[in-house]
This record gives C-alpha cells, sequence and structure tokens, in this order.
C-alpha cells in the first residue's frame, strides 16, 4: 500500500509542470488554456474512461483522481466533472425512465447543477422529447472547454436534469469568476438562450440517485490529492532542513490526518462496491461522513504546512501557492457546518431504525 505521505519520483509532466523557478510571474490566462489542452487529451487519449463507482474497482477510481488532484486541482475538478456526467448517464441508463444520450469520442462533459440565489434557469417543453433552456446557469465549470453537459433546472418544486450540446446560444458571462483560486477549472455562469435540451431525468433524478452519493466522494477523492500536494512541500521541506522539532511536529501531524482519509476512502470503496445500489441505505451517511474528514484532514493541512514554512513556499513557489489558493476554494464545496449538521441528523435517524 503506498502512504499517504511519502517521497516519491516526480509526476508524469501536466499543464504547466516545468520547474516553478524558471517561470517568473503569474499567468492565470496561460494556465487555464494549458489546462483545458491537457483536460481534453486527457479525454481523447481515453485516460478519464475511468471505473464505475460500484464496479469493483471503485477505490482505482478514486486513486485516478486523486493522483490528478495532486498534479492540479483545476485539471481534477475537470476531470472529475466529465467522470461523473459518464458515471451519471451510465447510471441513469440502467433505470431506463428516458433515452440518455450516448457520450461520442472526444466529447468533454461537465456537471453543472449548482443553484445559488439570484439565478434562473428555465425549461420551456417544446415538442415530445425536446425542451428549450434560457436563463442564467452559475459556477459551470470547464464553461468554455465542454462540448456538453448534464445541466439541473428547476420547474417549479420540481428539478429536472438536461443534457445539452455547448454551442450557438451557450454564452459565458465576461468576468464571472474574478478570483485566482481555481482559476484554471474555468468556472464561469453561462447565459443560455433557448439551447435544445433533452431530459434525462424526472424531478429527484439527480439528487435522490445512490451514484449522488457515490459522486460526493470522488470530489473528496479529488481534495485529498491536493491535500497530498500541499504535504508534499512540507516533507521536501523537512528532508532538507534536517530534524527541528516544530517542523516535524506539523509533518507528524498532517501524515496522521493524510493515512486516516487513505483508510476511510479505502474503506468506502469496499463497502460501496459490496452495495452499489445502496439497498442498505449507507449511501448518504457514508458520503457525508468521507467528505467531512477529507474536509477537517485538508484543512488541518493547510493549518500544519501553513505554520511550519511560513511565507516562504506561497511567496516563492508557484505551484505551491497555486495549490493551497485552490485547495482553500475547491474545499467551499462542502458547506461546512450546514454538511456538519446534515450530518448529525443523518446518524440520529441511523440509529433510530
Amino acid at each position: 500500500m503506498t502512504p499517504a505521505l511519502h517521497q516519491s519520483a516526480p509526476a508524469a509532466p501536466g499543464p504547466d509542470t516545468p520547474s516553478s523557478a524558471s517561470r517568473p510571474g503569474v499567468d492565470l490566462e496561460g494556465h487555464r488554456l494549458a489546462v483545458a489542452r491537457e483536460f481534453t487529451r486527457m479525454v481523447d487519449a481515453g485516460e478519464l474512461d475511468l471505473p464505475l463507482p460500484g464496479s469493483g474497482d471503485t477505490r482505482g477510481r478514486w486513486h485516478a483522481l486523486t493522483a490528478i488532484a495532486e498534479r492540479d486541482l483545476a485539471l481534477a475538478r475537470l476531470a472529475e466533472g466529465h467522470t461523473d456526467a459518464l458515471a451519471i448517464l451510465a447510471e441513469l441508463e440502467s433505470l431506463g425512465v428516458h433515452p440518455v444520450p450516448v457520450p461520442q469520442p472526444g466529447s468533454c462533459w461537465g456537471v453543472w447543477a449548482a443553484e445559488p440565489p439570484g439565478t434562473t434557469l428555465k425549461a420551456v417543453r417544446e415538442a415530445e422529447g425536446s425542451w428549450l433552456l434560457s436563463g442564467t446557469k452559475a459556477y459551470c465549470s470547464g464553461a468554455r472547454v465542454c462540448t456538453d453537459a448534464l445541466v439541473t433546472v428547476r420547474e417549479g418544486d420540481r428539478r429536472l436534469l438536461f443534457a445539452v450540446a455547448v454551442g450557438p446560444g451557450v454564452v459565458p458571462v465576461p468576468d464571472s469568476w474574478p478570483a485566482a483560486g481555481m482559476n484554471a477549472s474555468d468556472t464561469l455562469d453561462l447565459d443560455f438562450h433557448e439551447v435544445r435540451a433533452v431530459l434525462v431525468g424526472d424531478s429527484g433524478a439527480y439528487l435522490n440517485r445512490p451514484g449522488f452519493q457515490h459522486g460526493g466522494i470522488g470530489v473528496a477523492a479529488c481534495w485529498y490529492g491536493g491535500a497530498k500536494a500541499i504535504a508534499s512541500t512540507l516533507l521536501a521541506a523537512a528532508s532538507a532542513h534536517g530534524p527541528e522539532p516544530h517542523t516535524l511536529a506539523h509533518l507528524g501531524a498532517v501524515d496522521a490526518r493524510l493515512q486516516t482519509v487513505s483508510a476511510l476512502l479505502d474503506r468506502a470503496a469496499r463497502e460501496l462496491d459490496a452495495d452499489p445500489a445502496d439497498r442498505q441505505g449507507g449511501a448518504a451517511l457514508r458520503s457525508m461522513r468521507v467528505r467531512a474528514a477529507t474536509e477537517d484532514a485538508a484543512t488541518a493541512v493547510l493549518h500544519h504546512v501553513g505554520r511550519a514554512l511560513g511565507a516562504g513556499p506561497l511567496g516563492h513557489d508557484r505551484d505551491h501557492a497555486r495549490n493551497v489558493t485552490d485547495l482553500t476554494v475547491y474545499l467551499r464545496q462542502h458547506h461546512a457546518e450546514r454538511d456538519l449538521a446534515g450530518l448529525g441528523a443523518a446518524l440520529i435517524a441511523a440509529s433510530s431504525r
């Protein structure tokens, strides 16, 4: 078993991965384009054709997402969305409620399901099996690189799921992600102008599938990879500078947290593969536990590495500084105390059964 925190050979080159010492300055747009190129290359090469959740190699799926996140968190965000979309389509096809599109070779998929206040996307039925989408969809990762997407739309109390081809009528909203954190994930708001869509899931099809919970752990696997990348900076510094006790204490704390997450992912994968359809009803509780523990561990890694190393790598190591900024943003897909309260409520419900 590979340790959660170890020294290893350098990762295979990814987007914008030469030594930071040879790359002065910060080029956010150049990095975004490099991530987009690498994402499309990985799709074309079949490198994102991962085992489906519950297929017997769920841990291999999460290992792959973690490894991508260790290279680049923005790239992992795109890879996770693409692989999640393929898993959703496969799950919906198995249910047989609606015909679902077959992903074409080279197509890059996203899952655009955020519904913050202030943005509204509406669906109007055009004909049997055909709908038109109009309005604004927020937080669309891969907005300018995805060729297709699964999109949620509210219709009264219903939450429908559509498949759309990203083309004419789908317009990025300028400056809708002005921040540096996760900038290269190209997470923009999109304006839809009567865009033809295919209904693939009725009300509840997106949130109530077992796969929704399985996919949530895939996101945590990406957080774990980002935390490992940040921790590797501390390991390298501790190895180079000798046995300074405070640095070693932070290193030990980081390693203990990461080992815990690795063990949780191992256990979650075994449980998921044993019950992919969630007949025992444990998927939601499992997902909330893994996500909460991973967010807590990743937050602790940010804390310990920052205290151990100070401002040096944040000011002089571009890759480390980017990882810290990106992970800080990415972790907010966990909704902090709101999600912890949900975990507590799930525990009470489970104990009363």
